[in-house]
């Protein structure tokens, strides 16, 4: 058989997998966990790995590995689907809307799992057409848990040669491929600031340390950086939507909380704004008599950047499944850039964007959905990826 053959072979059989993904989508979707808490997501996928040969075992705590070896000899290639939900209440009318109030797949990583189960069933029954080892990471704690990060030090990848990963994208157009070469997507920081002063009664604001006024300051000054501080062609966003201080209109409150995120596409670049926006918070703090800390309430995500040549790999193998794009550089973060960080990695978008079924919304807004008859090329993507990578040198 010839390799235009095998790929032919496997999109057809994707296709006809497409019946159990969208089953299991659903299933995922009616029953979201999550960050950390995907026990019974976990349970599932590691049984039916098992059924299928693969040896598991368990990563950060409710994630699954499973890996099946093709041969002695070989490469091994990750491929990566990320299984947690958000705590989002879900406004969708479906069949399979959320069982659980206030928690909802509204990312997609549903329809991750289960693509990557599809591709399982397809890699298990057509193993004796591999020559390497496979190596599926159902990871959790995507959504602000960096469960990427702890899947890197319990020396999951220290074996692994790439790694592949997709995310349903609503903003191209559903059943188109994208990627780009370098980076992708923007690092993300989540930081916590607190000023504590003197309160007391507004009208008299001599008597008091106001905790208001250098909080004032800073949110000025952070969005300044961006502006100020930082080369106008290297991208950078600091946003600060989150400010709690007194709730009474006659009351100076005794301290404030501030909270926000930044981004870049540069460690350097996001290493000097993060000094210089402590040293912001410090000196206005202090300017004002007040204490002040500045500090990141979860693990930082470094920026995702794709392996240039990999990611020309990558690009030609995806014209076989559908039309195929550049993707848009986002600011969006992804944990996906712990893996890139320490092996040869590409993230791929697959567009699910189909305005005729309403599919339109964002990404984590409580009407997200997912146009389910492309899932099969999510399926045909892993394998085909795995295959042809193994196939290299």
């Amino acid at each position: 058989m010839t390799n235009s053959d095998l790929t032919n072979e496997i999109i057809e059989f994707a296709k006809k997998m497409q019946g159990f993904v969208v089953e299991r989508r659903r299933d995922f979707h009616q029953h979201p966990e999550v960050k950390f808490e995907e026990k019974r997501t976990g349970d599932i996928v590691e049984e039916l790995l098992k059924q299928w040969g693969y040896e598991t075992k368990r990563t950060a705590g409710t994630g699954v590995i499973g890996t099946l070896k093709c041969g002695e000899k070989g490469k091994t290639v990750a491929l990566r689907a990320d299984i947690d939900a958000l705590d989002v209440k879900e406004e969708n009318d479906v069949p399979y809307k959320s069982a659980f109030e206030g928690k909802m797949h509204a990312c997609g990583h549903d329809a991750h799992a289960a693509m990557l189960l599809g591709a399982a069933k397809i890699i298990s029954d057509m193993k004796d057409s591999f020559v390497g080892t496979v190596k599926l990471i159902f990871q959790p704690g995507e959504e602000g848990g960096a469960g990427a990060k702890q899947v890197v030090e319990e020396g999951h990848i220290d074996d692994v040669d790439a790694i592949f990963g997709i995310h349903v994208w609503v903003e191209v157009p559903s059943g188109v491929l994208a990627t780009r070469k370098g980076p992708m997507m923007a690092s993300s920081d989540g930081f916590q600031i607190k000023i504590s002063g003197k309160g007391g009664h507004a009208a008299h604001p001599h008597l008091t340390n106001d905790p208001t006024a250098p909080a004032a300051d800073i949110y000025n000054a952070f969005h300044k950086l961006v502006s100020r501080a930082v080369n106008p062609f290297s991208p950078a966003v600091i946003t600060l939507p989150v400010i709690e201080a007194s709730h009474g209109y006659n009351i100076i409150p005794d301290s404030v909380e501030m909270k926000g995120t930044l981004r870049t596409f540069d460690s350097d670049l996001r290493d000097m704004l993060v000094k210089r926006m402590q040293s912001l918070v410090e000196c206005y703090s202090k300017g004002w008599g007040c204490n002040s800390s500045f500090e990141f309430f979860r693990a930082p995500y470094p920026p995702l950047i794709n392996d240039p040549q990999l990611t020309d790999f990558a690009l030609d193998v995806l014209k076989a499944i559908g039309p195929v794009m550049e993707a848009e550089m986002t600011m969006g973060g992804e944990d996906f850039a712990f893996y890139t960080q320490k092996i040869p990695g590409v993230f791929v978008q697959l567009g699910i964007r189909n305005e005729e079924k309403g599919i339109i919304y964002p990404h984590h807004h409580p009407k997200f959905d997912v146009d389910e008859d492309v899932l099969w090329q999510g399926v045909a993507t892993y394998v085909l990826l795995a295959k042809k990578y193994l196939e290299l040198n």
